[in-house]
């Protein structure tokens, strides 16, 4: 992913509100698998780490995204955005790379 193609996700991100929230439990599979099936229907999602959670929000983005084959767009703070573009149909075009 191009820096360009990362600062548009970026801006298509900040408008959104945060799906799902990571609490004490921090990463179970059920979480992964629920935010895999969200990719079914979105292909870019907000989450929220919660102050409970005492694990590194970076850490809990790299883990996500391996499991579910996304793309960690950025991790601010406690807010995780990840990209996993829909195979059959994508919503969302990326600007081209330059050659």
């Amino acid at each position: 992913m191009t820096s360009k193609q990362r600062a548009y996700l970026k801006s298509l991100a900040s408008t959104l509100d945060p799906v799902f929230q990571i609490g004490k439990s921090s990463l179970t599979p059920e979480f992964v698998k629920a935010i895999d099936e969200a990719f079914n229907t979105k292909e870019l999602l907000k989450i929220t780490v919660l102050k409970n959670c005492m694990d590194d929000p970076g850490e809990i983005a790299q883990m996500i995204a391996e499991r579910t084959h996304s793309q960690v767009v950025q991790v601010i703070g406690k807010k995780i955005v990840l990209y996993k573009p829909d195979k059959k149909n994508p919503k969302i075009i990326l600007p081209k790379e330059k050659a």
